[in-house]
Parts: C-alpha cells; structure tokens; sequence
C-alpha cells in the first residue's frame, strides 16, 4: 500500500486525485492532505478519509476546519502555515506526494519533497519552470524522483523507453532513438474568435472549456496559451529536449495527448477521452496500471482529429513563453509572476483579457536580473517582478 500526501487536495487536480484512491482503499492510503483556503472541502476528505494530518496555509481556516473536525470527532490534525506545510510534503512515512498546488505558492513544499527524496507525482509545473536546472539538480542530488501528471507529459512519459523514463530529465533523447516530441494543445475556449474580439472576453467565458474542467488561473492560461508555453519549458526541462527535439500542435479535440516521434519514423502517441484521471492513476500506480474511472475512447464516434501549427500572433503568449525559456532562468521566472499577477487581475475585472500578453511582454522587456544560482535569488526575482506587475497594472487602471 502506497501512503501519499496531496499538496492541492481540494483542487481540481487533488479531488481528482482522490477520486481515484476512493477506488483503489487496498492499494493507496492518504497520510496527509494540504490546502489554502476551502475548509468545507477539506472536512469532507477529513470525514471520508480520516487522515494523520491536515495542513491549511490560511490560519483562519485552520482554526474553523480545527472546530468542525472536533465537533465530529475525527481525530486528524490540523496545522497552518507555510512551515507545516512543508513539514508535511516531506514527512518520512510519505511514498510519494502529490504537487498540486497552483502557481508559486507549490514551489516550497515540492522541494521540500525532493529533499527528502520523495516521488513527486508533478502537476505543479510553475515549480519547476520557476526554478529550472535548480530544480532539476536538486532531484538528481537527493534521489528523488519524478511523474508528470500533466496530460501531455504523462502521455510522453508513458510512450518513453524504460531507459528514459528511469532517467528523467538526465539522459539524451538523440541516443534512445527519439527524433523529436510533439506536445498537443487544445487551444483553449477562445481558439476560434478573432483577435480583435478578445477584449470583450469575460471571465466567466474562460471557465467553459469545451474539453477539460480545470481551475479558474489555469483555464485563462489555457485560453492565452501560456499553459502550453509553460508546458514546453516543462517538457524541455524533463525530458532533456533541445530545442529542435519538441514542437507543438493544436489539436482541438484534445484525445491525443501528445507524441513522442522516433528515428525509424515511428510515432507513439497516448490517446484517451480528456479525464486527468487517466494520467494521474497512471503516475500513482507506475509502473502498473490500474482502473481510473474514466469512460473509455470509442473510436467509431471520433468525427475526426485535426492538428494545425500554433499561431503566434493570436496566442502571443505561447511565444513570450518559448522566447523566455530560450533566454533563461531568470526570463522565465520573470514570465512566471508577471503572468500570475496578471491573470489574477484579469478574473477581478481589473483589465481587459487581451491586456495579459501585453503587460507580460512590457515586464520581461524591462526587467533584467542576473541569472539566478538558489532558491533565494528566485524568489527575488519572483517579488520583485510582482511588486513591478502590479504597479503597471496599477498605471494602466488609472
């Protein structure tokens, strides 16, 4: 039995999570769930799962989550903090750990994982992208080790040789017979209007997805097209591509996953219905698979699968991502925070949706940090380019 702790429990990825260990109580055992803000959630897992431990980053809703859990006697703790939260990605009885926390505030706990030489099971991809090479060193330095559970890159992982899959991030793809990899995406809800119509986008609009149910933040990344650019430097940095080894390509019906191309001109590819269950299950049962609870593809319903190259001038942020990533870390660090303050802004009303790219690409035109060599200078760079975002934010309001 694996015992596991979920960073992001209340989430889509997280509840998504659980729903899968619900089928399997024989071969999974939640040690500790993790969470901001959403108490309500969170005592619902607690009452079905009695965990060791809760950890809620908001103290206020530790101490609300703390009297409710009293009032049913379920015998968890609960613990707040950024410290404990900490404490908990790496406690010594933790098999692996879930990294589903959005944006930069997973970054510490996934380290503090990787410290102690946990199996991450990644769908935290701004933690990796933030810090790069850092990152990546500290996985090889502590033996720890890594599962994508992003769609497209589990897809690519489970097409990889075993040699590869064993070696994430640290073997080349040249010399395991792998010409390039193709990463898919689906283009988001806006992927058919015009650019001039962008303005007008609401965010309610964003949430409607046609193929995923995702998280409000990722679902306006995935409309601006910065998910799949985050998700390239993702790739490339997992996978150990270079830049001629990955490519993109829009694929609206979102059923293939993504491709992994090999030298006798052979294509792998991981199909299935758009359900993160199915890699997430993959990632917590490798090298096994179990039942996900996804419906299963029928093929005699697909009307067709189309793929077409992305365009960059609909999607500018798709480029600033490939771009920033070219430049290095601290570029990407810098698009990172630039795009969460940014986005953050959009869903409160505060500018326009096509203000995004355009206040992303003013940040990184502007800034111009020294590469970073630790998880202080990241977090330098991070703040200080927030305190910058918001203050252009701030100008364009007035």
């Amino acid at each position: 039995m694996k015992k596991i702790t979920i960073l992001g429990s209340t989430g889509s990825i997280g509840t998504s999570t659980i729903s899968v260990i619900k089928k399997h109580p024989d071969l999974f055992k939640i040690v500790a769930l993790v969470a901001n803000k959403n108490f309500s959630k969170m005592l619902e897992q607690c009452e079905f799962f009695s965990p060791d431990w809760v950890g809620m980053k908001d103290e206020k809703s530790a101490d609300i989550l703390r009297k409710k859990i009293k009032e049913k006697k379920i015998k968890t703790q609960v613990l707040s903090g950024d410290k404990e939260i900490c404490a908990l990605a790496s406690l010594q009885e933790n098999d692996c750990v879930v990294s589903a926390i959005v944006g930069m505030a997973g970054l510490l706990p996934t380290l503090s994982a990787i410290y102690a030489g946990k199996t991450i099971l990644l769908a935290n991809k701004e933690s990796l992208i933030t810090c790069g090479y850092i990152f990546m060193n500290a996985l090889f330095d502590n033996h720890a080790k890594i599962i994508p559970i992003d769609s497209e890159h589990n897809a690519i992982f489970q097409v990889l040789p075993k040699n590869v899959q064993k070696n994430l991030g640290s073997v080349s793809l040249k010399k395991n017979g792998i010409k390039s990899i193709i990463l898919t995406a689906s283009g988001g809800p806006l992927y058919y209007l015009k650019s001039k119509d962008l303005s007008r986008i609401q965010p309610e609009e964003i949430y409607a997805h046609p193929n995923w149910s995702m998280g409000k933040k990722i679902s306006v990344d995935s409309a601006t097209m910065m998910n799949k650019g985050l998700e390239y430097a993702e790739a490339r940095l997992l996978f150990n591509a270079l830049d001629n080894e990955i490519n993109i390509l829009i694929h609206p019906q979102s059923i293939v996953h993504s491709m992994v191309e090999y030298i006798d001109g052979s294509v792998l590819a991981q199909l299935s219905v758009p359900d993160m269950k199915v890699a997430i299950s993959y990632a917590m049962a490798f090298p096994d698979r179990i039942i996900s609870g996804s419906n299963f593809l029928k093929f005699t319903q697909l009307k067709c699968l189309n793929f077409f190259e992305p365009n960059f001038i609909q999607f500018p942020c798709l480029k600033l991502a490939i771009n920033a990533f070219k430049s290095g870390q601290s570029a990407m660090t810098v698009l990172n925070a630039a795009n969460e303050v940014a986005v953050s802004a959009f869903l409160n009303s505060k500018i326009k949706f096509n203000k995004i790219s355009e206040i992303i690409d003013h940040i990184l035109t502007s800034s111009n940090f020294l590469e970073p060599n630790s998880i202080e200078e990241i977090f330098e760079i991070d703040t200080k380019t927030r305190i910058k975002t918001e203050k252009k934010i701030l100008a364009l309001c007035y």
